[in-house]
């Protein structure tokens, strides 16, 4: 079967199998278009009714100590129409839920699994968890760190506009997950971002330094502003998340308080490119971070993103796993 995929089996496809995807920093280039490829083939694939059965066999077990809605569907769909098993694992449910450590966690469903799909809080633990597994470890979201939303981010771009080099992105919001990780892959891909956010809630200066490192390589022109109309400008892109992301529900109000002016409304859209993509990673608060009329508008690509976060994990699944 896997012969008739030659993405998945020639050098590159190769020099992938076994890796773990814990942030999108760990990816070249290449491996992020390859990404891109074998996503957009299994794509085809599914539109056109045609089994693509890669992992047949092969079994992710997928532990959560966050709720979700997209990743969990997703993951598990995902491996389903690959041909393998998706184990949903709550930690409080297993012994990682009562003190476990996460290295005899991840040595022993080593021992039963071909692949995990981790979705937590902390980040250190996906990074131990991957240091003792001999399986594959994918990252489903961690408060530092969101990789394969940024990769199903860029793919719709890639999708939309044919070519991503050269564009602009403008984030407007908290300098979270989501912007820490859109920053790592726009600097990787020569993609120029623009991040307005208030005072306070920049992006930690570690992933600001280690973006720049590949924005050096690709030509990517980022820049952190307190602005949103001036990060906007011009933009082809304009990308927005919620204010207060999962276990920041108590600073809400502050939040709310903080980016009173760092809505995604028309008068912000005016700013960009007339044809400029609307983005959000769902879930989204309609009259808080964006307006109705811009979320569900004709510019928004929201529910191809969401749709793409099949796709791309689908592909990260093959040639992690396969």
């Amino acid at each position: 079967m896997l012969n008739s995929y030659p993405l998945l089996t020639d050098d590159l496809g190769l020099s992938m199998r076994g890796k773990d995807l814990l942030c999108v920093h760990d990816l070249s280039l290449d491996e992020i278009y390859r990404v891109f490829a074998v996503a957009s083939e299994l794509k085809s694939e599914l539109y056109q009714g045609i089994p693509h059965r890669v992992l047949s066999g092969k079994s992710l077990g997928m532990i959560f100590r966050k709720s979700s809605t997209r990743t969990r569907v997703s993951f598990e769909v995902g491996i389903w129409q690959l041909g393998g098993y998706g184990l949903y694992l709550n930690a409080d449910d297993i012994q990682l839920g009562r003190g476990e450590s996460i290295s005899d966690t991840a040595k022993v469903l080593s021992r039963y699994l071909d692949g995990i799909m981790i979705r937590t809080y902390d980040h250190e633990e996906v990074v131990e968890l991957a240091e003792h597994s001999s399986v594959p470890v994918i990252n489903g979201l961690t408060d530092l760190f969101h990789p394969c939303q940024a990769l199903a981010d860029m793919f719709t771009a890639y999708e939309k506009r044919g070519t991503l080099a050269g564009l602009k992105l403008a984030f407007i919001g908290d300098g979270n997950n989501v912007a820490n990780s859109l920053l790592l892959i726009c600097a990787k891909l020569g993609v120029h971002m623009s991040l307005a956010c208030p005072e306070g809630y920049d992006p930690p200066q570690s992933v600001v330094e280690m973006a720049k490192l590949d924005a050096a390589q690709s030509g990517a022109q980022l820049q952190i502003v307190r602005d949103p109309m001036e990060a906007a400008r011009d933009a082809d892109i304009v990308y927005t998340d919620v204010w207060a992301s999962m276990g920041q529900e108590l600073e809400k109000v502050e939040r709310a308080k903080s980016f009173a002016n760092y809505q995604v409304n028309r008068e912000l859209m005016a700013i960009a490119k007339p044809d400029a993509l609307v983005m959000h990673c769902l879930p989204a608060y309609r009259g808080e971070e964006i307006t109705a009329d811009v979320i569900d508008g004709p510019n928004s690509v929201v529910l191809d993103e969401a749709e793409n976060r099949l796709h791309v994990q689908k592909a990260i699944m093959a040639l992690l796993m396969s």
